[in-house]
């Protein structure tokens, strides 16, 4: 059984065939039924894929498959279809999901509902939700309580969801490291300086100092063994060629002659996945080699490094049964406890994760993480980050389909057991497909993962990730009620943290702030000759960088600011609804300038008559007054007056803009407008209806 690269099986290979004894032996008697050539060839396939020679065991399944008849042996041949798509999933081989279709087709799942569950697991690492979950609810029929189906099924429901919530963090291949048909994962820093890295690939390369290529083709994937490649960063922080891991292989590492781990035909062993303790001179690894053409399954191997090379490398012990198998192994920050993978009796079901302890020289104590950690599916691939976060992967925890990364803490409230608090990474890190085998640079939170994501053959590539600094700013402009900037205004900004500093806004009347995180800031706007402006804000709960735009309008002291959006009934005094979010802005203003006093005065249009005109602003100008009343504003500090049609507006370079047919400087009298044509002084009409303010006092209670 490749430990290195086999990653999406649900049970252990004995449990597996266990369990299926007692089909097979109702199949064999079905046999019969066939030729001999293909009952001979289906046995060929069956013991293939007892000893996890998968990619051997497929071809024969379907081989036979085309020789059954559909409507004699449909029963045999829904079987075969359904070894072939167990053997394809195993190996990543998206053929799989219709060699499913092909079983169910046959009514296979009236011998086993299984179909289903692995039917469902591979349209959902293709990306397949809808056709997922219909799979989903097929097998819960039968297994109401099954965790993997369970969270496979509510992963789909909620997959557009997660898409929409991606993280922080950014991804991109990390093309230095791999090669074309190969794959290439499980990449490790080899101590915590982060400046060399090995990894696990099936590349075709030269050991150093040959001039031959290795040739190792598995019969468990039909694709080249896996080994350890290793690189380092040069002076330039580049990384450079990348090559065999020194001293672990030779010349001769095809012959009969022992290689570095005590075994015979080293041409047949695989080595990867490794760990590496702190100071990079240690490094544990997982080590797979058949012996006479049957998987042993996986050890787990330690070297030492002396003179630039690694030394010949010792199994570790960590269960007195030495058949059973472990790998992937990961060491925390002290080296004392060491993680691992194995379908060991004792953990949940598939592969499992668990943990030992050193003592002395020995690790003891091994024991399976527990239910929050695994489940009856995988669970593989741990990494230990400096700060104790425990990563892994899995595809039996609710996640986008095949093996997603999680990362583990503990509940520290809970005192009297261990329970385990799991975090989905999500998008981008996490997608269709297997995403696994990650790494921490460090104490940061930038590294390198593995994945298989948007390759149709299922290749493996490695990714880079990073996680940027999240940064907070407010920025905007000052400008006068016109859209002039104000070069000269000044930004004084106050925050919950202690922050009181100022700021003078650019010649443009721009300006741009940094801001810290979780903090409620207040900022007052100042300049000289233009009432104040506030806001408040706070940079709590973000989970993003973000920029706040903030622009202001400050109302100048020595002329009428006109309101906009103010509305009356028409013909009437009574405000509307529409009003109150401008005359909202004014009680501010005048809350923000507490020692200034306003005349608020209404103006109408030049029709209908004087003395009508003058009763109407009036009122009007009274409605507001009594709206900012009611709303806190001292009454003294307020005089409304309704000037009629007695001031009619003077144009500046805003109306000008607007309105081109008038003048810079124009005054919108009787005598102008009954100049213009019908729709122009409708237009001039409207520009002095209005209402305004102006301040009269500013030392309003200050003696």
């Amino acid at each position: 059984m490749n430990w290195n690269k086999y990653r999406n099986t649900e049970i252990s290979l004995y449990r597996y065939v266990e369990m299926k004894k007692e089909i097979i032996f109702i199949l064999v008697a079905m046999l019969t039924l066939t030729g001999c050539s293909v009952q001979q060839r289906i046995k060929r396939a069956d013991k293939k894929f007892a000893i996890g020679e998968y990619y051997t065991a497929a071809d024969l399944y379907k081989s036979s498959y085309s020789r059954l008849s559909t409507k004699k042996d449909r029963a045999l041949k829904g079987y075969v279809a359904y070894q072939q798509g167990e053997c394809y999933r195993l190996i990543n081989n998206p053929r799989s999901a219709n060699c499913y279709q092909s079983a169910l087709r046959c009514k296979y799942q009236l011998q086993d509902s299984t179909v289903f569950l692995h039917a469902a697991q591979v349209l959902q690492y293709q990306g397949k939700y809808k056709d997922a979950a219909k799979y989903y609810d097929s097998y819960l029929e039968a297994h109401p309580d099954n965790y993997v189906a369970k969270a496979g099924k509510y992963a789909c429901s909620k997959i557009e969801e997660w898409k929409r919530e991606a993280s922080r963090y950014k991804i991109s291949e990390a093309k230095e490291f791999n090669q074309k048909r190969t794959s290439n994962f499980a990449p490790m820093f080899i101590g915590d300086q982060s400046d060399a890295l090995m990894f696990t690939s099936n590349r075709q390369e030269k050991p150093k100092g040959s001039t031959k290529k290795l040739q190792r083709p598995s019969n468990v994937t039909g694709q080249q063994l896996f080994q350890l490649y290793q690189t380092r960063k040069n002076a330039a922080g580049e990384w450079e060629e990348i090559e065999l891991a020194e001293g672990l292989y030779s010349e001769q590492e095809d012959t009969q002659k022992s290689d570095s781990t005590g075994g015979k035909s080293a041409g047949t062993a695989e080595l990867g996945v490794c760990s590496f303790s702190k100071d990079g001179r240690t490094m544990l690894f997982t080590y797979s080699k058949p012996v006479n053409g049957q998987d042993l399954g996986a050890k787990i191997y330690r070297s030492e490094r002396a003179s630039g090379e690694w030394g010949e490398a010792q199994e570790v012990k960590l269960f007195p049964d030495s058949s059973i198998t472990v790998g992937h192994p990961a060491l925390n920050t002290t080296g004392d406890t060491l993680y691992f993978v194995s379908d060991a009796e004792g953990g949940e079901g598939g592969k499992d994760i668990w943990m030992a302890e050193l003592d002395g020289n020995e690790w003891v104590n091994a024991q399976p993480l527990g239910a929050g950690i695994n489940t009856s599916a995988d669970e593989m691939y741990p990494y230990v980050h400096e700060n104790g976060t425990l990563y892994f992967a899995s595809n039996g925890h609710p996640g986008y389909g095949g093996l997603d990364i999680f990362k583990a803490t503990r509940d520290t409230t809970n005192k009297d057991s261990v329970v385990w608090i799991l975090y989905n990474m999500g998008s981008p890190i996490n997608g269709a497909g297997d995403d696994f085998g990650i790494t921490f640079a460090g104490n940061s939170q930038d590294g390198f993962f593995s994945s298989n994501r948007n390759d149709k053959k299922g290749y493996d590539k490695i990714y880079r990730f990073l996680l940027p600094e999240m940064e907070f700013f407010v920025e905007g402009i000052v400008n006068d009620e016109q859209g002039n900037p104000i070069s000269d205004a000044k930004l004084r900004i106050v925050g919950s943290d202690g922050t009181n500093s100022k700021v003078n806004a650019r010649r443009d009347g721009t300006y741009k702030i940094k801001l810290a995180k979780d903090v409620k800031y207040a900022m007052l706007v100042t300049a000289r000759g233009y009432l104040n402006d506030k806001a408040q804000w706070h940079t709590k709960e973000l989970k993003d960088s973000k920029t706040y735009t903030m622009n202001f309008a400050l109302s100048p002291v020595s002329r009428p600011v006109k309101m906009e959006n103010i509305f009356y009934e028409f013909g009437r005094w009574e405000l509307t609804p529409a009003s109150e979010t401008e005359l909202l802005k004014l009680v501010k203003l005048l809350q923000d300038n507490p020692n200034i006093t306003i005349e608020l005065s209404a103006h109408t249009d030049m029709i209908g008559n004087e003395e009508f005109n003058n009763e109407l602003s009036q009122k009007r100008a009274q409605s507001c007054c009594d709206f900012l009343v009611a709303h806190g504003i001292e009454k003294e500090r307020l005089t409304p007056v309704g000037y009629g049609k007695s001031k009619p507006v003077v144009a500046d370079k805003a109306i000008n803009k607007q309105y081109p047919f008038i003048p810079v400087d124009q005054e919108l009298n009787e005598t102008f407008i009954n100049t213009l044509p019908t729709d122009k002084q409708d237009a001039c009409n409207q520009i002095n209806r209005r209402t305004e303010f102006k301040v009269i006092k500013t030392t309003y209670k200050l003696y």
